[in-house]
């Protein structure tokens, strides 16, 4: 796929997901600025406590809301949250309930990004959870096409569909993260929703629309798309990203499969032919993208 990303006439998605190996998303009612932990119903300073005690952890925040019309509550009485860990071998969803988003702060943000399950939640077993970028007040975009799918997935049913306040790349909206696995997708409509969450459920990757597995930096997600679409691996958890050596502009990356193969991926970041804008309405600009070199095996 980013092999052959220069070709393309519309900007490649792949390498473009948000980087997280563990997901806090907590609910949120009400309306959200552009930097919804600050600028919502939720106590600003517990928005910033939250970001302090991510920092450095592994572990992205966001708000998520059902779809629909949002009651403008102050106070719900209850708020649910997931916890969410995407490595291979290790990927697992909790969840629980909060009378009071502070509690939050009693996790240990550095044990959940290292992938141990918090207590005091449970298990998530539901139907495939689905998170639909939304939020207007950071891209319009995300408001004009993240709504309607959202509210689509949500009529359709078999996923349990939330809207989310933010997953980078606003101008491949709607853009989508499917969980447990931390894949996010762009540009997609509710009937190619429908193939990747059955994908999903089943623990296969949707290669089409897909912008990388949030567990691994850009070029390992470049390099482990590229992989897939070489050597033609379909498992969710199959592949890891076993380092990255090099900086920007030039990286190479080891990938491994979990059968014993393995190869070397050359990645390297240069600037789009076309300038292209960063959000909806923004001005264009140049738009650097992660091409993948042809994937080597590696001798066992």
């Amino acid at each position: 796929m980013c092999a052959t990303a220069s070709r393309e006439l519309a900007e490649p998605l792949a390498a473009t997901a948000a980087t997280a190996r563990t997901w806090l998303l907590l609910e949120q009612t009400g309306p959200w600025g552009a930097n919804a932990l600050l600028d919502s119903h939720l106590d600003p300073e517990l928005g910033r406590a939250l970001e302090a005690a991510a920092e450095g952890t592994g572990v992205r925040l966001a708000l998520i809301r059902r779809p629909g019309r949002h009651a403008d509550c102050h106070q719900p009485a209850s708020r649910r949250f997931f916890v969410a860990h995407t490595a291979p071998g290790n990927a697992w969803v909790r969840h629980g309930t909060t009378a009071d988003p502070r509690e939050l702060l009693g996790l240990d943000f550095a044990a959940l990004g290292a992938g141990t399950e918090p207590p005091g939640t449970a298990p998530y077993d539901g139907d495939t959870l689905a998170f639909v970028c939304t939020n207007g007040k950071r891209d319009r975009c995300c408001a004009l096409l993240g709504r309607p799918l959202a509210a689509a997935l949500r009529a359709a049913g078999g996923t349990d569909t939330w809207e989310i306040t933010h997953l980078g790349g606003h101008r491949f909206a709607p853009t989508l993260l499917l969980l447990p696995h931390g894949y996010a997708y762009g540009r997609v409509s509710a009937h190619a929703v429908k193939e990747i969450a059955e994908a999903v459920h089943e623990g296969r990757v949707v290669l089409e629309g897909c912008r990388g597995r949030s567990t691994w930096d850009r070029p390992g997600q470049c390099a482990e798309l590229a992989v897939r679409s070489h050597a033609g691996v379909a498992g969710a958890d199959d592949l890891t990203v076993v380092r990255t050596e090099g900086a920007n502009p030039a990286w190479t990356v080891l990938v491994r499969h979990r059968d014993g193969r393995s190869w070397s991926v050359d990645v390297t970041a240069t600037a789009g032919p076309e300038p292209s804008p960063a959000s909806c309405g923004a001005p264009a600009l140049p738009q650097l993208r992660l091409t993948a070199g042809e994937p080597r095996s590696l001798p066992r």
